[in-house]
């Protein structure tokens, strides 16, 4: 009788846990599939599925209203379709809570570690690497857990295997830096494991809340590491091009096999742009001759990992739009809504704002 009991208490319990997550993941993208569904007609690729829109003639597009979504976002409706209008915004109070969130954590380091051109920087960057990889590991989290609840959606493995490319990719950048001896201390380590341990539960919480947020933090983050990686190879070239090439950096840039690598590079070039880029993402690293040089391949992994969620956060695609077409994702203020609610079906020629979209 007792473990009769204790069965239907646990039978209770997972029901209980499904049914709180399957209400709860409002950022999830079969959410965004089920409530657009009826609006669209799904066109699957070898890539991914895309939504077709029916064609709408300009002169008689009706005019458009804007909605706000679970999400935080401005969607601009046309005659019951829900278009996107170029890129979406977010909420301005989300938008601004992740900015100081991230500017205060990353001005703490700098505060703690401030750049002295010697040995001591690569702690700073230590720190820095291992904060910066736990977001892409808790991504993994949720949507492996969602999976294993029965979740499906056309790209949701692809994103997957993004994330774990990304997260390796950090990983790599992080061994780099134990490398130089940035892990050396005890003290490092401790803020470092400190501060990853509870980012890391606060990602997986937001995540399951809102995706877009999520990724908003992640895109602040690497833009942050951008530029501290450009001042960093600008203003201590000499130091760096004096240092060997780290022997797990030339590994896994010009040794290992680049299928993990490529797979996180999702943004291409323009093909119109002029930009001639030859061969995958892996290929267009420089040739490694000095620790410069590793530097001048972290720095440029960074920028591949803002450029991809920068898509995430604003059309929810790994590649939506080019990589010349890329910016940093801008807060929904009062005059983005006017302006959303004034704009009619986006006109989809080579010559309109839309031209840089992915076909």
């Amino acid at each position: 009788m007792i473990q009769l009991s204790c069965l239907s208490l646990l039978w209770l319990c997972a029901t209980n846990t499904i049914t709180t997550i399957d209400a709860f993941h409002v950022g999830s993208r079969s959410r965004i599939s089920k409530d657009f569904s009826m609006y669209a007609e799904p066109q699957v690729s070898n890539k991914k599925a895309t939504f077709k829109e029916p064609e709408v003639p300009k002169s008689t597009a009706p005019p458009s209203v804007t909605t706000d979504n679970d999400f935080g976002f401005s969607l601009s409706m046309n005659n019951g379709l829900a278009a996107i209008d170029h890129a979406k915004t977010m909420n301005e109070g989300i938008f601004n809570f992740n900015k100081q969130l991230i500017d205060t954590i990353y001005d703490v380091i700098c505060l703690l570690y401030p750049v002295q051109g010697d040995d001591r920087d690569f702690a700073r960057f230590y720190v820095l690497e291992t904060v910066a990889r736990v977001p892409y590991f808790a991504y993994l989290s949720v949507l492996h857990l969602r999976q294993t609840f029965g979740e499906r959606y056309p790209s949701m493995s692809e994103r997957m295997r993004t994330h774990y490319a990304e997260a390796d990719n950090e990983l790599h950048h992080l061994l780099i830096m134990e490398s130089l001896g940035g892990n050396s201390k005890s003290i490092d380590r401790t803020l470092a494991q400190t501060m990853a341990f509870f980012y890391y539960w606060y990602v997986v919480v937001i995540y399951v809340w809102n995706e877009p947020a999520a990724y908003h933090m992640s895109e602040l983050i690497e833009d942050h590491a951008f530029d501290t990686y450009s001042d960093f190879v600008a203003n201590h070239e000499d130091m760096l091009k004096a240092k060997p090439v780290p022997a797990i950096a030339r590994k896994y840039y010009e040794e290992d096999n680049p299928f993990i690598f490529d797979l996180y590079c999702t943004v291409e070039e323009d093909p119109e742009s002029g930009i001639v880029v030859e061969g995958p993402c892996s290929s267009r690293r420089p040739k490694l001759e000095s620790l410069y040089d590793v530097f001048v391949c972290i720095r440029e992994d960074e920028k591949e990992h803002w450029k991809t969620l920068c898509n995430l956060v604003q059309f929810d695609e790994m590649d939506a739009v080019y990589a010349n077409a890329v910016k940093s994702t801008e807060p929904a203020t009062a005059e983005s809504s006017r302006q959303t609610a004034k704009t009619t079906i986006p006109d989809m020629s080579p010559n309109s704002s839309r031209g840089n979209l992915r076909p």
